[in-house]
């Protein structure tokens, strides 16, 4: 015998005997539907006659069209999308009327329609952003343009993915941009994977790609009355394009549809990544090193010493530089660099960011340089074939820098470990025994910054991810730079004992010595020098301490290259930028991505039948910008993902917004080598990388985020003269008050606002340490 039971526990017996509610809503919910003109439902009993069943109410005055008049009716309306009407007015069936609210409010949801539906989708698409129609043609008016179609009006705001935004984004970049930014900005997209038929937008685009191409030739072969043909010309177009994907480590060959250059054109011998590892020029390196060697302090020439012994030796090792900012590590990897590219040999700098890759020699990420998986696990190796180019460059490679190694999870390192014990198995057998086969390899940074990102992970999961938790740390020789070069040489006065004193505060606020008993989390004090205090609000204090006289010179690249806000929080970082954004009065334009599941899902067509695009559209996470992006001319912005390091466009790299296209945007760089050049920019397809989404989506949007203000851990490896630090709440993991403090170039440009649990202005905040990892360094 069996029994189907349920098990009833004594709080729930309790709930029910005392007759509590079982179910509770709080808001109601008012369910919208729409039609296309003239194709609202009408419900009739066979036996009507066609005319009165016309003049019924319902079919003159359905909901939807209802809508339209209340938008003639009450200015407060047109405010409001369809969606929202339901949280200011309420729906009278009785009278077919939409009137205001007098109490309460209702969430609006409309009817799903799946895509296979075509207008009507799109029209729904539509009622999620468009406010105020009084007719069917407002709906599909965009930017005072009359579209013919629903779809049309879609594509036109950005809420579709479709390969024509990047034909009409080339077309329209092509009336300032030249020719080969126009070539970069086509090899952006196809490095992206973001077009799903390049071979329809090249056919499309090739005019514009080739511009100068004819130009180019008659200089080139001093031939002023030179012709080419159209098939020429596209060759010697395609040979360009070929070129910038080649230095990416990439091909044409890689993209099936795509054409590629008459063999003619290549040298289908020559491997281009070695080539440009090799193409330095000797004599000036060789000069450049004469001249770092005699500036190298006794601790950096004893790390000097001892990984060119390895090198010159063929014995290999794996070596780990310890120190802190400022201590000389950078100027160690560029005297390194220096020294074996001027004997004719290869030396491979990468970082684990983008912004750190670009103050490196010849620098790269170290993702795309070893082609690391973006979540690498225990078993990963690198996406590196043998025999192909980028192993014949590991082979022939002498040395291996990897900067702001404590970053990224120690998978990352195991993976290109396993890669090269088995690429140079074939050159010597010894390799599959020795870490990164034998390879010498260093990597650098400070434990006391930010460590690797663990989602929902624990104190032990975080400290557990670090490279020093990793097996290959058995086999690394630590070695430490502990003076501090940018202290080292100044004069002796006040002034430079007050920037000594304010260097050892940060470094104990980085060991965590600073405070009382620190087992991870520990209060301190901050000093009364750097504090903002007596406020209302701590954002607008702040604004008006690090961009004082903004509304002057608020457009001035180089008053903004310089400054930012900092928040543990992506919450307060946006607070912070709209209110920014409202400060410039610049005109406002918004664009709107086009969000999807990820068709790499299991199952996608289920997944776009649960999730529709507005709820897509609402979700707000790491790794990608928001569904609107609200840009005005001369606003700082930063880049969400690697484009073209040879631009100096990396995660992280800050811009200043130029032009605002309607499919591309122009931005002027503000940092690095690149300085001053001016860069396109075109939507890409981004997904998220936060592990609580159960499910993955693409939002195709501009890859960019205003950076008025960023969080702390996107400020890591920024320099800037003028540091805001906002603590509405404290920090909350290893680091984050060490890297927000660092990043001032100089103590009287920085300020902090921190808020206690009422909001008011206090002096405490929390320090977050995790002081085991430095347990073996």
């Amino acid at each position: 015998m069996y029994y189907d039971c349920r098990y009833i526990s004594s709080c729930e017996a309790a709930w029910r005997t005392l007759a509590y509610e079982i179910q509770y809503r709080s808001v109601g919910v008012e369910r919208l539907s729409f039609h296309l003109p003239n194709e609202q439902v009408v419900y009739f009993n066979d036996l009507e006659p066609i005319n009165e069943v016309l003049e019924k109410p319902s079919v003159k005055e359905s909901m939807f069209l209802a809508w339209f008049k209340a938008n003639e009716i009450y200015p407060e309306a047109r405010n409001l999308t369809y969606a929202e009407m339901p949280i200011k007015f309420v729906w009278k069936p009785s009278i077919r009327e939409w009137v205001p609210r007098k109490r309460n409010f209702a969430i609006g949801r409309l009817f799903y329609v799946p895509p296979a539906c075509g207008e009507l989708f799109y029209l729904r698409c539509l009622l999620n952003v468009v406010r105020g129609p009084t007719c069917f043609e407002d709906i599909k008016k965009v930017d005072g343009v009359q579209y013919d179609t629903f779809r049309d009006a879609c594509y036109a705001l950005g809420l579709l993915n479709d390969d024509k935004e990047y034909i009409d984004a080339i077309k329209e970049a092509s009336f300032w941009a030249t020719a080969c930014c126009l070539r970069k900005l086509f090899v952006a997209l196809l490095i992206a994977d973001c077009l799903g038929r390049p071979e329809e937008v090249w056919e499309k685009c090739w005019v514009f790609l080739s511009e100068d191409i004819l130009h180019k030739q008659r200089v080139m072969l001093n031939h002023p009355d030179l012709t080419l043909s159209d098939e020429e010309l596209k060759n010697y177009a395609l040979y360009e394009i070929q070129k910038m994907l080649r230095s990416c480590g990439r091909s044409l060959e890689e993209f099936q549809c795509m054409p590629c250059p008459d063999h003619r054109f290549l040298s289908n011998n020559t491997n281009r990544l070695v080539y440009d590892e090799l193409k330095y020029d000797r004599a000036k390196l060789t000069k450049e090193h004469e001249e770092l060697l005699g500036n190298l302090t006794v601790e950096q020439r004893n790390v000097y010493d001892t990984i060119m012994n390895a090198v010159d030796s063929g014995r290999g090792g794996v070596f780990f530089v310890y120190g802190y900012g400022g201590t000389g590590k950078t100027f160690v990897w560029t005297t390194l660099s220096a020294a074996i590219r001027s004997k004719g040999e290869i030396v491979l700098n990468v970082a684990s960011s983008g912004i750190a890759s670009l103050l490196l020699p010849g620098g790269r990420t170290a993702h795309s340089r070893f082609k690391i998986p973006i979540h690498p696990n225990e078993d990963s190796t690198c996406n590196i074939k043998q025999g192909s180019t980028l192993a014949e460059l590991l082979v022939k490679c002498k040395l291996i820098i990897w900067d702001e190694a404590p970053m990224v999870h120690k998978h990352c390192f195991e993976a290109l470990d396993r890669s090269l014990r088995d690429i140079l198995r074939f050159q010597n057998p010894r390799s599959l025994e020795l870490p990164f086969g034998g390879k010498t390899v260093v990597f650098g940074g400070d434990f006391r910054q930010i460590l690797p990102v663990i989602p929902k992970g624990t104190r032990q999961d975080i400290v557990n991810a670090t490279i020093n938790s990793s097996h290959l740390w058995q086999h690394t020789n630590v070695m430490r730079l502990t003076k501090n070069l940018r202290l080292l040489h100044l004069p002796a006065n006040e002034q430079s004992e007050y920037l000594i004193k304010f260097s050892e505060w940060i470094a104990s606020i980085g060991d965590g010595t600073i405070g009382g008993p620190n087992d991870g989390f520990v209060e301190i004090e901050i000093p009364d020098e750097f504090l903002l205090k007596d406020f209302d609000d701590p954002i607008i204090k702040m604004v008006e301490s690090i961009y004082p006289s903004f509304d002057a010179i608020h457009e001035d690249p180089s008053y903004l290259e310089k400054r930012a806000i900092l928040a543990p929080t992506l919450q307060v970082v946006d607070s912070i930028n709209d209110y920014m954004l409202s400060l410039n009065g610049s005109e406002m334009k918004t664009y709107l991505s086009s969000d999807s599941p990820c068709k790499s899902d299991s199952n996608p067509d289920f997944l776009t039948d649960i999730h529709t695009p507005e709820f897509l559209n609402g979700i707000k996470a790491s790794g990608v910008p928001n569904h609107e992006l609200h840009l005005k001319v001369g606003t700082p912005v930063m880049l969400m993902r690697n484009i073209d390091h040879s631009q100096g466009l990396c995660n992280g790299t800050r811009m200043v917004i130029t032009r605002l296209g309607k499919h591309i945007l122009e931005a002027k760089v503000l940092t690095g080598l690149s300085a001053g050049e001016k860069v396109l920019i075109p939507r890409m397809s981004l997904t998220p990388s936060d592990v609580r989404l159960p499910f993955k989506f693409e939002r195709r949007q501009f890859p960019l985020m205003v950076s008025y203000a960023m969080t702390i851990n996107k400020s890591q490896g920024q320099s800037l003269s003028n540091v805001g630090l906002v603590l509405k709440k404290p920090v909350f993991s290893h680091g984050q008050l060490y890297v927000a403090l660092s990043r001032v170039t100089n103590p009287a440009g920085l300020k902090i606002a921190i808020c206690d649990a009422d909001g008011k202005s206090t002096n405490v905040t929390t320090n977050v340490v995790f002081k085991e990892v430095f347990r073996n360094l």
